[in-house]
């Protein structure tokens, strides 16, 4: 580790806790439809969406007609995008003449966009069409994320609101969401990316002439060995700035190339990787603020966003510790940092990034439901890809998605007042409203639906004729392999270790089976809590109350959120990449 290592991470930080509060303060006035600087722009835009869609804006919906609703319509879109997959070779803005997507692998793609997770399956360039990546993919990077931000919000509300019925109406949150927040970002945050060299055409891929022709030899289905002399390269390129824009901000994660935001014509420079990271925290930043604005109790907001800082901070301690680290089984006079070393293990990382921002972003990505990445984390050291894994299995509510991050967060809100009342022998409250046995009985349903889906996968796919043939690593790394794919696809993040071959029918319907309960079954009890707290009256305070913004609760919060973590998975972890970090140092590999 070095001074500059961490001067660069704390300036990121920096970055985000000082434009979380205009961010959130803004949004919460779009949220409570308050006039804002942008209303003589979107306004007419947003009636004309009504209009033409039919929807009264002055409606409000229970917290069961709001889930419904949400189901419904990302049902529909869901099963619009596995048609545009399966049609896309009869469809236009296809140059390169891409086949119809296979329907194991179209449906894994259609769910894991979907719900946010932006899981591939697939090699992007040599698979998806640019219509498709425009029309399916980018829409649902867009929308997607607006299902987590009104979310969100309903949940915020939910807790705001004193005896109400309602929680808002779903189409007007996530139109709002589109319009006042993502879209004008984005549009912004494309024209940086195009400024450091992100692509953005439509051109046909290039063919490059090699200097020096390859001989390549590949193995067939038959098991035939073929060799042929490569002398041209096809350099892949298209609508990349647009479509990186909102991966990011949205949470999303989805590369339009294989390597994701390794790729240099995704994530060109220095800037661009801080832009990008900055952008993954930005929104769930300034939800903390929201939360503070509209519950009327901005210190607690900054309570909770204090909560987050601490858990991101040892998360990143631990991974840029890690991988400064010499790897035991190799000479380690070649990994001390020199004026032309960079030290510690450079396996999987960009030179252009280094240490100490390959382990930032990999921290940052898995705080947060993003899933992008800049390096392979399947090449980290043990415990530097073990920061990754834990982080997900915290459940994302380290800032975490747009939204999804803040919901998630106050499901643990409300565990650790009810923790905190039963030590002090009171009923517990929150912000004025007891939690009572439905509120506690709803959010240990969201707390277990996440460690069955991961766990029980995990041990099916453990068997020889389903999971194990796709592993390119035996003993524990092979096990963290399989336990990343599902812990990735039920917190829908969306990261892979990269050594599981996941284009299989039994990784792409088991995949997408947990992508698709990851989101949806853990969001119905969520909006269940936040219908049954609006309509809760407020009480006043009491001297058993326990205060919600103070230093206490967050180190209460924090606590909460890693022992239910590490009661539910410590376990695999020690099965996993803890015993591979041991034997690494015993002298054996994977």
């Amino acid at each position: 580790m070095t001074a500059n290592g961490w001067f660069q991470i704390f300036f990121f930080f920096a970055l985000v806790l000082v434009c979380a509060k205009p961010l959130g303060l803004y949004m919460a006035r779009v949220f409570e439809r308050e006039r804002t600087f942008a209303d003589f722009i979107f306004r007419p835009i947003e009636r004309l969406i009504y209009r033409l869609t039919g929807i009264d804006e002055t409606h409000e919906m229970r917290w069961t007609e709001y889930s419904v609703v949400m189901l419904l319509f990302s049902l529909v879109t869901m099963l619009v995008t596995y048609a545009i997959e399966r049609l896309q070779h009869l469809l236009p803005l296809n140059p390169q003449h891409l086949a119809a997507v296979a329907p194991d692998l179209a449906l894994n793609t259609a769910a894991s966009f979907t719900t946010n997770t932006n899981w591939q399956s697939y090699v992007p360039e040599t698979t998806m069409s640019y219509l498709t990546q425009m029309l399916t993919l980018a829409y649902h990077n867009f929308f997607s994320a607006a299902v987590g931000m009104a979310l969100a919000v309903a949940l915020i509300r939910g807790i705001a609101r004193r005896e109400s019925k309602t929680l808002g109406n779903f189409w007007v949150d996530t139109t709002r969401a589109s319009l006042w927040v993502l879209l004008p970002t984005c549009f912004i945050y494309a024209l940086l990316l195009v400024s450091q060299g992100v692509v953005q055409n439509f051109r046909p891929y290039d063919q490059a002439k090699l200097v020096q022709p390859q001989t390549v030899t590949t193995t067939g289905t038959d098991g035939k060995a073929t060799t042929q002399t490569v002398t041209t390269q096809s350099i892949a390129q298209g609508p990349v700035a647009s479509q990186e824009a909102i991966k990011m901000l949205g949470t999303n994660g989805g590369g339009f190339f294989n390597t994701n935001s390794a790729h240099p014509f995704e994530n060109p420079t220095p800037l661009s990787n801080l832009m990008e990271m900055f952008s993954i925290f930005l929104i769930p930043g300034a939800f903390t603020v929201t939360l503070g604005r509209m519950t009327k109790a901005p210190k607690h907001g900054w309570a909770v966003f204090a909560a987050m800082a601490v858990l991101f901070f040892a998360g990143v301690f631990v991974a840029y510790y890690a991988e400064s680290q010499p790897n035991p089984l190799l000479h380690a006079a070649n990994q001390h940092v020199t004026a032309t070393q960079a030290g510690g293990n450079m396996e999987g990382k960009e030179v252009r990034f280094g240490i100490a921002n390959s382990a930032l972003f990999a921290t940052v990505t898995t705080d947060a439901s993003c899933g992008a990445v800049n390096g392979m984390h399947d090449s980290f050291m043990p415990l530097g890809g073990l920061v990754p894994l834990v982080n997900i299995m915290l459940g994302e509510v380290i800032f975490g998605g747009v939204g999804a991050g803040m919901y998630g967060m106050l499901i643990f809100v409300v565990l650790a007042v009810f923790i905190a009342g039963l030590m002090v022998g009171r009923t517990p409250e929150y912000l004025g409203k007891k939690i009572e046995s439905f509120d506690v009985k709803m959010a240990m349903l969201y707390v277990l639906i996440f460690p069955l889906s991961i766990l029980g996968l995990t041990a099916v796919a453990l068997m020889p004729n389903l999971g194990l043939s796709s592993l390119a690593n035996t003993g524990p790394h092979g096990l963290t392999e399989i336990l990343y794919a599902y812990t990735s696809a039920t917190g829908n993040n969306g990261s892979a270790f990269a050594g599981l071959n996941a284009n299989t029918h039994w990784y792409n319907l088991s995949l997408a089976a947990a992508m698709l309960v990851g989101r949806f079954l853990m969001i119905v009890p969520m909006l269940a809590v936040a219908g049954n707290l609006a309509k809760k009256k407020l009480v006043p305070p009491s001297p058993g109350t326990f205060p919600v913004h103070t230093p206490l609760f967050t180190v209460l919060l924090v606590g909460v959120v890693l022992i239910v973590g590490a009661l539910t998975f410590f376990p695999a972890l020690s099965l996993g990449p803890v015993l591979e970090h041991l034997l690494m140092h015993a002298g054996r590999s994977f």
